[in-house]
């Protein structure tokens, strides 16, 4: 599992409960990441919307690259009879999570939904309308060598009118050293820590903990060893991979000049932020 979307999104859920139901002891990470860090109705509408735009029809057809617990995709798959999609993930147990969470109640619907427990430069059974590598997950690739393979793997393997959508974090705040708290209101703190970082090599190192209201600790629930990537040098690996045209979707402010307000545009140059999120979108 990947961490978020909106500088690891520490979303606020609102759930609002006078007491937790969330300890170290009872709370499942699963659950907490997805409270925490997952908003898959927004990031359902920007992909299809933006692919409405790009090629003027609906997308159907799907994939999730490093899809964890796939909620993406189930909520994909929830947009209607011709809905379908495919996840890839390397490791059995989230996928096994989602399985029993998301889609044991979506009867005849779970039928639309293909795991495949691969590596994500594996092909689709389906060539996908829009494929994804949503929360930076596609950063395990550290070298430009393995990240120009990933990428005409995805060109290859999508539609002829397909697109390859990746997001990303970046600012000079993603290379320092610390923890940022949210408060999470179903009941619990989300911490998103950046623990170390190595400059000769962009590496680092990143985790994700829970505290609870009752004083207990989830310590490291999750853990990513990434290369951290620029948008410029990401740009240019997709289209050195081939592809026709890479647009940057920058995420507008909100009214408190800070956060993000969840709004995505194209955008030829941003703006110089502490900490920022991106969608790059690439066309075949």
């Amino acid at each position: 599992m990947a961490k978020q979307k909106k500088k690891l999104k520490g979303k606020k859920n609102g759930r609002n409960k006078k007491k937790s139901r969330f300890t170290a002891k009872t709370a499942d990470k699963y659950e907490l990441y997805q409270l925490s860090v997952q908003s898959p109705q927004e990031d359902v509408e920007f992909l299809s919307d933006t692919y409405r735009k790009i090629r003027k029809k609906r997308p159907y057809h799907f994939r999730e690259d490093f899809c964890g617990t796939a909620l993406l995709s189930a909520t994909w798959i929830g947009q209607g009879r011709k809905h379908s999609a495919e996840g890839f993930d390397i490791d059995p147990e989230p996928v096994t999570w989602g399985k029993n969470h998301h889609f044991a109640d979506l009867g005849p619907a779970a039928k639309r939904m293909t795991f495949h427990i691969a590596d994500v430069r594996r092909p689709s059974k389906n060539p996908p309308d829009v494929r994804c590598a949503q929360n930076f997950s596609y950063w395990v690739f550290k070298t430009r060598a393995e990240m120009l393979g990933y990428f005409k793997k995805a060109r290859a393997d999508i539609a002829r009118d397909g697109i390859f959508v990746i997001d990303l974090q970046g600012g000079p705040e993603v290379y320092e050293a610390m923890e940022e708290e949210t408060k999470i209101d179903a009941g619990f703190t989300y911490v998103w820590d950046q623990d170390e970082y190595w400059p000769v090599t962009s590496e680092a190192m990143f985790y994700i903990h829970f505290r609870f209201p009752d004083g207990s600790r989830m310590q490291r629930a999750f853990a990513y060893d990434w290369r951290i990537w620029s948008i410029t040098e990401l740009k240019e690996i997709l289209e050195d991979a081939g592809f026709n045209q890479v647009d940057c979707y920058w995420e507008g402010t909100a009214e408190d000049g800070v956060s993000g307000d969840g709004i995505f545009t194209k955008e030829d140059k941003g703006e110089a932020c502490l900490s920022y999120v991106a969608y790059l979108v690439a066309q075949k």
